[in-house]
């Protein structure tokens, strides 16, 4: 199967993958050269960003060239055999990057051992759990079961909203002054970016078209840089809010 895209429809989802990859690369050396700034306490969470934006832009990397090879002329196969497009890569991606993103919030907190270690081993399980069951719906043919996985995976995810805003809400009245404030915007983060992917995933429970090919592929594209990108950039800003607060000079 596949779907023929119109000049306008295909250099848009062309320059979109190239806009991801360049992201993650350019956000990946920027933590990476960012580490002098914060305390070495908080460079494990800056270590951590710098991952997930590398194993994106990977990620990427192989998205951008699946397509190209995918396309002839301006059709692109999506019928799930060799040579078509492959999303995998994006589940492959999120398997490794979710649990991480998570990990950053925990380890730029700096919380006590044992508070840090029981969010962990929730919040870890959740989202692999929750990337796992999602990927059996997104390449299902069947609409009824792409629904049924699609809710199973809306439990964890709700698990992982309750753990972050109940169980990590406790935490932040022992944080530096405006820490516990951007914390509560990168949750919101979290929320208006990961929002994006099942309303993607629900675009792909139309009818296979065009349109739907490029808002799928758009929506992931831009929550992914929301979510990585952005995300890491406001750990980093935590990370040096938190190391100035202890006694950093400002000017590092």
């Amino acid at each position: 199967m596949s779907v023929t895209l119109n000049s306008s429809e295909w250099n848009l989802v062309y320059n979109v993958f190239s806009f991801g990859l360049v992201s993650m690369l350019a956000c990946t050396v920027y933590t990476l050269v960012s580490q002098s700034r914060v305390l070495p306490k908080y460079r494990n969470a800056l270590v951590m960003s710098s991952m997930v934006t590398f194993i994106a832009g990977y990620h990427y990397w192989r998205i951008f060239n699946s397509f190209g090879e995918a396309s002839e002329g301006m059709a692109v196969n999506i019928s799930g055999e060799q040579g078509s497009f492959n999303e995998a890569y994006r589940y492959v991606d999120w398997l490794l990057t979710v649990p991480l993103l998570l990990v950053e919030v925990i380890a730029v907190l700096a919380l006590a051992k044992e508070m840090a270690k029981s969010l962990i081993t929730r919040l870890v399980p959740a989202a692999a759990a929750m990337i796992a069951l999602g990927y059996p719906g997104e390449i299902s043919n069947d609409k009824n079961t792409a629904i049924l996985w699609g809710v199973l995976s809306t439990i964890p995810f709700l698990y992982i909203l309750y753990v972050l805003f109940v169980e990590l809400g406790k935490s932040l009245e022992r944080q530096p002054a405006g820490v516990a404030e951007t914390v509560g915007r990168l949750r919101l983060l979290l929320i208006a970016t990961w929002g994006v992917y099942p309303i993607s995933y629900i675009l792909n429970l139309g009818e296979q078209n065009s349109s739907a090919f490029v808002g799928v592929q758009v929506g992931y594209t831009i929550a992914d840089i929301l979510a990585k990108c952005v995300f890491g950039l406001t750990i980093l800003k935590i990370a040096r809010m938190k190391s100035h607060a202890e006694g950093m000079p400002a000017d590092h």
